[in-house]
């Protein structure tokens, strides 16, 4: 029965190296043990801190690049449409231009064509002055009588006459 129920002395023996163990336990093991749960519970206190803090830097720095991005096409758009006016404002300057040149050449093609026109006319007017002049100094020539050889002769120098 020994076996069951324990002695006295047992008890008392285990009793006093359990309180022993605690005494070294509590004297040099306790103070680590809690001073690593403390340190530790610090670190994960700290790392959850930086981890919202950097969920919240993130958020902000999303935010400033969708602010980037909108401010980024809103002056690309200015460009285009700057570049877009300028386009058009150089096509129509050089429509006015073009339109300006070619009535210019229309002007001066006028202007050639009259004076050519004038030429004509004048040479025109000095080859009859010709002709006249030699018709009656060949008519002043043949001292006609009649008048039945002067139509005779007129109508001859009619024939000879080729009108270019």
């Amino acid at each position: 029965m020994d076996l069951i129920i324990p002695s006295a002395g047992l008890i008392f023996w285990q009793l006093f190296g359990f309180l022993a163990l605690l005494f070294i336990l509590i004297k040099f093991a306790w103070k680590p043990i809690l001073a690593t749960l403390a340190e530790r519970e610090a670190s994960i206190d700290g790392a959850l801190k930086a981890a919202e803090q950097a969920r919240n830097e993130m958020a902000n720095l999303k935010a400033e690049n969708e602010k980037l991005l909108q401010e980024a096409r809103l002056e690309r758009d200015t460009i285009l449409k700057k570049a877009q006016d300028a386009s058009a404002k150089m096509i129509e300057d050089a429509k006015t231009e073009a339109g300006k040149q070619g009535a210019l050449m229309i002007e001066n093609a006028k202007a050639v064509i009259e004076t050519e026109k004038k030429a004509a006319l004048a040479e025109v007017k000095t080859q009859v002055a010709m002709l006249t002049l030699e018709v009656t100094e060949k008519l002043l020539r043949k001292n006609l009588s009649d008048e039945k050889a002067q139509s005779a002769l007129v109508d001859e120098f009619i024939k000879d006459l080729k009108l270019n």
